[in-house]
């Protein structure tokens, strides 16, 4: 997992990468119900069945992560992935708030509704007036909510040891030649303003062949030095 910091994002043309998907997208508002945050308890049973379910079954390390601790106690060993310019692009996501603790992403959204969503770390910096604008539309609705001006999003660049190309899921990672590749998230995370000198979100998002490579083009070089660590994702599932 490779890790960067703050950029500000073009909202008007959030989305305008065929690559990048909103999650779970439908074309109905957010219910009452899903705007309600589970308990402390019931994350405490959450972390407590995992815990259970997981435990000596040679798992390696997970996302999420504070990424301002250095030191881990996994005892898993595994090789570090190539390069990514040494491997494909196969998918580009994103999620609403970011999912690691770190830089200028500290502020806690809460427990969300305990099925992954409305959780994570918002940008704890100071945006304008202007910035924060109410945009007259909708942004990538669905069931889970959608997004608005000062809203962050962590955008993950997936890359591949497979010979696969880019696709619209982690399923795209895999091949029916090799089901295990190496895996290498190569990660941003924006804040979401409305404003038109900001980056735009389908020139950050622009994918092609380099070195005879799938590869994403737009990944901002000028956002911070990445923080690595090694961990495993999910696959083209997860257990909610």
């Amino acid at each position: 997992m490779k890790m960067k910091m703050k950029t500000k994002l073009l909202i008007l043309l959030i989305g305008a990468s065929l690559l990048t998907s909103c999650a779970s997208v439908k074309q109905h508002k957010l219910e009452a119900h899903d705007q309600q945050k589970v308990t402390d308890q019931v994350i405490e049973n959450q972390r407590h069945l995992l815990l259970r379910n997981t435990e000596g079954k040679g798992f390696g390390p997970q996302s999420p992560r504070d990424i301002e601790l250095i030191f881990g106690n996994n005892s898993r060993v595994f090789n570090a992935a190539p390069l990514s310019m040494e491997m494909n692009l196969c998918n580009i996501h994103f999620h609403k708030n970011a999912e690691h603790k770190g830089g200028e992403f500290t502020k806690y959204a809460g427990n969300g509704d305990g099925h992954g969503y409305q959780s994570g770390y918002k940008y704890s910096g100071h945006l304008t007036e202007a910035e924060l604008t109410n945009y007259n539309a909708e942004i990538c609705p669905s069931n889970h909510g959608s997004l608005s001006p000062g809203d962050t999003i962590e955008v993950h660049y997936v890359y591949s040891t497979a010979q696969v190309k880019p696709g619209p899921t982690l399923g795209s990672c895999l091949s029916d030649s090799i089901k295990n590749p190496q895996l290498r998230v190569e990660t941003q995370i924006y804040v979401l303003v409305n404003d038109k000198k900001a980056r735009d979100f389908g020139e950050l998002t622009q994918y092609g062949v380099k070195n005879n490579l799938h590869q994403a083009l737009g990944i901002p070089i000028d956002t911070g030095t990445p923080i690595q660590y090694a961990g495993s994702t999910t696959g083209p599932s997860y257990t909610k």
